[in-house]
């Protein structure tokens, strides 16, 4: 009987407890997902690659060099070619150089006793120009055309070429600092006693766009030559917009044939310092921005010398009768020039523009027979309607002694005549040799 009801009691306990729980509130259970998304960001690095990290020439370059034709090559700062060391310009090479001016300004000097190769040929010239160029390896540009023209001037400084050979220099000193490089920096001496000297061989370079302004009032020519010798060859070089000169000889006894000047800032062909030289064949084109065609002055000491200027043509900034620029006469001897010069053809200036002989210093020269005049012409520019215009002038005012000095004037008839169209043997025979020129373009 005492089993029986201990049963119940558990029993009801249980039952008790049922009841209880069913009459509670359910039991709701919180369960938190965590969701975990991963996002794959991708991450552009925009890397600038130089195009001229392993084609720069900078600083001194002090052992033999040859370049890659096909690279281009960045010019940076004043680099120089030391005495001994031989620098190779495969034709076909484009050189840019950075922009600069003053100190920094991009320039390149071969320097005494040392050497230039720069051997182009007219189908693959070498072409040294600014860095804002968009000539491309071959020499070929976009559909777009070239980004600069004759008038963009001064985005580097130029090439200089110093030698050994003799120079008239104020003081007789025998070597002098080349002007638009600091005197602090000896690659800059020129001059010396050995007039067969040699510097390399320069042909087939077009120089574009240099002229850069290193101090003020003092540019770099596009070609400076310096005390440059007989055994050095150069021709077939174009010069265009260029600040300074287009071409200038600081003394020496180097020839140079079949150069073209175009657009310069101030004087096309430039002689100085009793260069003793052979120029044969020229062609110089004159813009609104340019001073003389020749400017060619004397010696500065006691030594002498004579350059011959033959078969070239000048041609004046002209437009309908106006003269276009400020000056953009024909030439300038100064300082007791003494040369021959022959065979040349002025063309296209309008009145007012001369030959003239500077000073008493040069009709001393003409006087003696040290400064001479052979087979020179001069045609007169047109008007619109073919007419010669009509401001033109005789030739004893072309020809102008300032001095009086001279007979300069009243032989003009002996030596020049006015034509109307070229002569042969006069001038520059043939300006299809420069096909392969920026200008013929």
């Amino acid at each position: 009987m005492k089993k029986n009801y201990l049963k119940l009691v558990v029993t009801s306990s249980l039952l008790s407890l049922v009841v209880a729980c069913s009459e509670e509130d359910p039991v709701v259970e919180y369960v938190t997902v965590v969701e975990t998304v991963t996002e794959t960001v991708t991450q552009t690095e925009t890397v600038v690659v130089d195009p001229y990290a392993d084609s720069t020439l900078e600083g001194t370059i002090s052992e033999n060099k040859t370049l890659d034709a096909s690279k281009i090559w960045l010019l940076k700062g004043r680099v120089a070619v030391e005495n001994g060391v031989t620098l190779t310009i495969p034709a076909g090479t484009i050189i840019k150089a950075a922009s600069g001016t003053g100190a920094d300004a991009s320039t390149l000097i071969i320097a005494r006793g040392a050497t230039l190769v720069a051997d182009g040929t007219a189908e693959a010239p070498i072409v040294m120009t600014s860095v804002s160029d968009n000539i491309e390896v071959g020499g070929t540009y976009p559909s777009s055309g070239p980004a600069l023209n004759v008038d963009t001037r001064g985005l580097w400084g130029g090439l200089l070429v110093l030698g050994n050979a003799p120079c008239s220099l104020s003081n007789d000193v025998t070597e002098l600092q080349i002007e638009g490089i600091p005197t602090s920096d000896t690659n800059g001496l020129y001059g010396g006693s050995d007039a067969e000297d040699s510097s390399g061989s320069l042909q087939y370079i077009s120089i574009r766009h240099g002229g850069a302004e290193i101090g003020e009032g003092n540019e770099i020519n596009g070609l400076t030559l310096g005390g440059v010798g007989s055994g050095t060859t150069i021709n077939h070089i174009e010069v265009l917009g260029n600040v300074d000169d287009g071409i200038e000889f600081f003394g020496g006894t180097v020839n140079a044939t079949n150069l073209l000047v175009w657009g310069q800032g101030d004087d096309a062909i430039d002689i100085d310092q009793a260069y003793a030289g052979t120029i044969d064949g020229a062609l110089v084109v004159l813009t609104a921005a340019s001073d003389h065609g020749f400017e060619i002055d004397g010696p500065e000491g006691s030594s002498t010398g004579r350059f011959v200027l033959k078969n070239a043509t000048v041609i004046g900034a002209t437009d309908d009768c106006d003269a276009e620029g400020v000056d953009g006469e024909m030439a300038d001897f100064r300082k007791g020039a003494t040369g021959d010069v022959l065979n040349v053809l002025f063309k296209d200036f309008s009145g007012g523009k001369d030959v003239e002989l500077d000073a008493s210093a040069d009709a001393t020269t003409y006087t003696a027979g040290t400064l001479t005049f052979e087979n020179i012409d001069v045609m007169h520019p047109l008007d619109d309607s073919g007419a010669v215009c009509s401001d033109v002038e005789t030739l004893d005012k072309i020809f102008d002694d300032k001095s009086d000095e001279s007979t300069f004037e009243a032989d003009a008839s002996t030596f020049a005549e006015i034509v109307t169209e070229q002569q042969e043997g006069n001038g520059l025979a043939d300006d299809s040799i420069f096909s392969w020129t920026f200008y013929k373009r």
